[in-house]
């Protein structure tokens, strides 16, 4: 009898029900806007913070965003607004 990990029926189930990804896994979600605006979701804490680099830490992962004049518009325990000039998004 073959085994199946937790993991891998848990992403077998989410597939099958369409359930939404970031919910489920508790994954960092970024949307920009053009090259002057990222909403981030799902981060659980600031590393760094810059006019330059912004680095955060996700469930799963390091976020750093790189450019120039950036800034926390504004942050909630879910969600952050950062603007400035983006130059990066890399994922550590």
């Amino acid at each position: 009898m073959k085994k199946i990990s937790f993991s891998h029926f848990k992403e077998n189930v989410v597939e099958t029900l369409e359930l939404p990804k970031d919910l489920m896994y508790g994954a960092v979600m970024i949307t920009a806007t053009g090259r002057r605006e990222i909403l981030i979701e799902n981060y659980r804490g600031i590393l760094e913070y810059s006019t330059e680099c912004i680095r955060l830490q996700a469930k799963d992962c390091r976020v750093c965003i790189g450019g120039k004049s950036l800034n926390i518009q504004y942050y909630t325990n879910e969600e952050m607004k950062i603007t400035g000039i983006i130059k990066s998004i890399v994922y550590e």
